[in-house]
């Protein structure tokens, strides 16, 4: 993993098509160890990996947490109700106070945008060395869900060889709340890298029509675009019009917990537009995977008949999915920050 030049991961905008190339090899390998029994790689021995939390999570904190103890890490909570914020301490006096214990990663979520980039600035600049992993920001990023969905899809395209190149020209369809969605934003860059062309389904009010230009240019303060070739995205306002032809859906949660304003008041009526069922996915004229970030509302963006259906549905595989996803960033943050990567041997504890 020599080859690997990221200090921080905050934004997938930043990775080149040999880093989703690193990072899907990597899990595949790790996704060969066995799930229970006391064996663990040695790799993180001697790390300490802090999970602050700002935001509510259950998937994306257990699998950091979890990835971390399998690679021998030890693992620090934080919890804000019962932490100094509720004293007036700010963000950064916080990290600064897990760094101050010898944190060497930080895995940061907040409902902010930005706040992990600002962390990592904070800390290069005072020659701090630990390093910052984004779990999600506001509406910005979620880089490792944006893996852990890539690497379930080429999983479900070739089981054998789980690589980008697999993605090369497949049409996904992502429907539901784009606008919201940190999710769909990594997905974006994720998918597109890989060469997989990318239709949006959504109502205006959850979808603008900018997002067709969403990689047309790299984020500021990125100065070029790591990637040469991209796959297209379009945007559909009909469900029926995106399905056809599609070889795999995923559909994403209303979150409106973070709406600013009330861009729904009907729930039938967005399940009767937008909302996945038996019949609808018929119209992809295959049988075609289907993902969604979770937690999911049933009856809203899919039919409970489609959700509890292993056959195409790929939610609880994301979830497992996310462990040996999450394991390879944490090794190649601290294959970057060694002279020598961690071993891969594993040990008994």
């Amino acid at each position: 993993m020599s080859g690997w030049h990221h200090r921080h991961i905050l934004d997938l905008a930043a990775f080149s098509r040999e880093d989703f190339v690193a990072v899907l090899e990597l899990a595949q390998r790790f996704s060969s160890l066995p799930v229970t029994g006391v064996r663990r790689l040695p790799a993180l021995q001697g790390r300490l990996v802090a999970t602050l939390f700002f935001e509510p999570s259950t998937r994306t904190r257990s699998s950091f947490e979890l990835a971390a103890k399998r690679l021998s890490a030890d693992v620090q909570s934080f919890s804000p109700s019962s932490s100094s914020l509720s004293k007036g301490e700010s963000v950064l006096d916080t990290a600064r106070t897990y760094v101050a214990m010898g944190a060497d990663v930080l895995v940061v979520r907040h409902r902010s945008t930005g706040v992990p980039q600002q962390l990592a600035a904070a800390l290069e600049q005072s020659g701090d060395r630990t390093v910052i992993l984004n779990g999600g920001d506001g509406l910005h990023s979620h880089p490792s869900q944006g893996l852990l969905d890539l690497y379930t899809l080429a999983r479900q395209f070739d089981p054998a060889q789980p690589t980008p190149d697999v993605l090369q020209g497949k049409r996904v369809v992502i429907v539901g709340d784009i606008l919201h969605s940190r999710v769909a934003r990594s997905n974006l860059w994720a998918l597109t890298a890989c060469g997989a062309d990318v239709v949006l389904c959504g109502p205006p009010s959850l979808l603008p029509q900018a997002f067709e230009n969403f990689v047309d240019a790299p984020p500021p303060g990125q100065p070029s675009d790591p990637v040469l070739n991209r796959g297209q995205i379009s945007v559909e306002r009909s469900l029926e019009q995106a399905l056809p032809g599609a070889d795999a859906v995923m559909t994403l949660r209303l979150q409106k917990e973070r709406m600013s304003q009330q861009r729904l008041t009907d729930l039938y009526r967005y399940h009767r537009d937008y909302g996945l069922s038996r019949e609808r996915l018929k119209l992809c004229g295959k049988s075609v995977p289907v993902l969604h970030p979770g937690p999911v509302n049933r009856g809203v963006e899919m039919a409970s008949d489609v959700l509890d259906d292993p056959s195409i549905c790929l939610v609880e595989e994301q979830v497992r999915n996310g462990v040996p996803i999450r394991m390879a960033l944490l090794y190649l943050m601290a294959a970057a920050e060694s002279a020598a990567e961690p071993s891969l041997v594993s040990s008994s504890s």
